[in-house]
């Protein structure tokens, strides 16, 4: 699907595991989180993450 798992953590708290991945753009993540959730068998969060300086870039360019 184009997508590599960075890592992968269990963690204590609302969520049972965490994984960090990478994919070429966004909707390469989105294509696989629906082939995945249609499965019924996950629930998905996706948290798209920014470096902090284009962050910082974006914001100051409003």
């Amino acid at each position: 699907m184009q997508v590599k798992i960075v890592s992968q953590h269990a963690v204590v708290g609302p969520y049972d595991f965490v994984n960090i991945v990478e994919a070429p753009d966004n909707e390469t993540i989105l294509r696989a989180s629906v082939e995945l959730g249609a499965r019924g068998t996950v629930k998905i969060i996706s948290m798209p993450a920014i470096p902090i300086e284009e962050f910082i870039k974006a914001i100051k360019e409003r």
